[in-house]
């Protein structure tokens, strides 16, 4: 079991930000140092009493004269207290000594051929009012169309990445809401909208219009959705796994039974041939889609988490190696060889591990935390060295996903906040390759959809 969603009550209702409207952050005063104008004098630099003393100390000497050994010892006491001082303005701060200046640059050197080179990993920040803090559900995704959907409350809304336009995609009554996931579909025009009535609705985007609504195959909310081609997976608070094609009016096409408890992560590997799930029994599960006809039961069960597996991450450079992190009672990153269902590696992060995100370029892996520092981790693949850590969110990082180009990563805490983070690198243009065109088929004949 693993903490999960977090409800207040307040007896008066405070007003809401708008949903994805930037934050004004207050500007930080500069660290640099301020330098005065070069003909008015650096007061920082003038010990002012000295200098009245100096002035008034040279009139006396016009005016007055003493005796040998007093004006002897008036010039001797000058030169211990002043040290010789003749300037009474000074218009820039005393330069250090050639010595203190060489150790400077001595240091300098040293500091920078010691330092190892840190990433500079910007952040922008919207405003999520109303964003679940529920560790269970999936309220995240970024389409291959540079479309980012966020499910706030009971409303779903689109943040266009192109031009960052917001619209309201749909609201859910509150008998039917609040909406518990939402997943793209490989076209980047549709997607498909898990409710906590167990009801999933299907939308296509362009022309803003629902188009079915799939029933009957749960009881309970749907916390999670995975898309493989035309089948539409979603896993429910049932335990059970359900695959839908969305292109025929008897859309449940085969239902896995492995799971005890809520099923709160569902992937697909890239090749479409095995399925990873998660659930709040601290189990996880890899099916394979070649012997799902054949038997129910899963090619892995993999009982190594002590909490609830939500985060899950297959990688994209090699096809049979998927990370896996687990909830505030177990903390850990898994790697897993899918082909044998070993266990390669398990690293303790300190910290409920809520989302995983492969770099599709460089061999990184990012990671969202709770409590206590709720960051977000870039660690260095297979060695898991930290590469760096990413702090702004004051809650627990619930979601993550990534953009188009994979470079930047959208986060979402249940501080109510969303965070841009240019996180991986661009990949290199000599390596890149033109994609293949792919004909994607989902709703590829939209008059089947009824």
């Amino acid at each position: 079991m693993d903490a999960g969603s977090l409800s207040s009550s307040a007896s008066i209702k405070q007003e809401r930000p708008h949903p994805l409207r930037e934050q004004m952050v207050p500007r930080r005063p500069s660290s640099k140092q301020q330098y005065s104008d070069r003909f008015i004098p650096d007061r920082r630099a003038m010990d002012l009493d000295v200098a009245r003393y100096m002035l008034m100390d040279s009139k006396k000497e016009n005016t007055t004269s003493g005796s040998p050994s007093k004006e002897a010892y008036r010039k001797r006491l000058s030169e211990i207290v002043f040290q010789n001082r003749t300037r009474i303005l000074a218009f820039k701060s005393k330069p250090p000594t050639l010595e203190k200046a060489y150790e400077e640059v001595l240091s300098d050197k040293h500091h920078v051929r010691s330092a190892k080179p840190r990433r500079h990993i910007p952040q922008r920040t919207l405003d999520a009012p109303e964003l679940l803090d529920d560790y269970y559900l999936n309220l995240l995704d970024w389409s291959c169309g540079n479309v980012l959907a966020i499910a706030l409350g009971n409303s779903v809304y689109l943040w266009d990445g192109s031009n960052g336009s917001t619209t309201e995609l749909t609201t859910i009554d509150d008998d039917n809401g609040p909406v518990t996931s939402v997943n793209w579909a490989p076209d980047g025009q549709h997607i498909a909208v898990g409710l906590n009535n167990s009801d999933v609705h299907l939308w296509d985007v362009t022309s803003t219009t629902q188009l079915r609504t799939l029933r009957g195959g749960h009881r309970g909310r749907i916390p999670s959705l995975a898309w493989n081609s035309h089948i539409l997976t979603t896993g429910g608070h049932d335990g059970l796994i359900i695959n839908n094609d969305v292109r025929v009016r008897s859309h449940i096409v085969e239902t896995y039974r492995g799971h005890q408890q809520e099923v709160c992560g569902l992937k697909w590997s890239n090749s479409g041939k095995q399925l990873a799930s998660g659930g709040n029994d601290n189990i996880l599960h890899i099916w394979d889609q070649s012997l799902s006809n054949s038997s129910n039961s899963p090619l892995h069960r993999l009982e190594d988490h002590m909490a609830a597996v939500k985060a899950l991450a297959w990688c994209p450079f090699q096809s049979n190696l998927l990370a896996s992190g687990g909830g505030g009672a177990d903390r850990c990153i898994k790697f897993w060889n899918t082909h044998t269902g070993a266990c390669i590696n398990s690293v303790d992060t300190g910290s409920q591990v809520c989302s995983l995100l492969w770099s599709k370029n460089e061999r990184e892996l990012l990671s969202s935390h709770g409590f206590a520092q709720n960051q977000l981790t870039l660690w260095k693949y297979p060695s898991m060295v930290k590469l760096a850590e990413l702090n702004g969110h004051t809650s627990r990082v619930l979601f993550m996903a990534q953009s188009p180009d994979g470079c930047t990563v959208a986060s979402a805490g249940a501080d109510e906040t969303l965070r841009f983070w240019q996180v991986f690198g661009a990949p290199e243009l000599l390596n890149s390759k033109p994609e293949a065109k792919t004909s994607f088929g989902p709703f590829s004949n939209i008059n089947q959809i009824r």
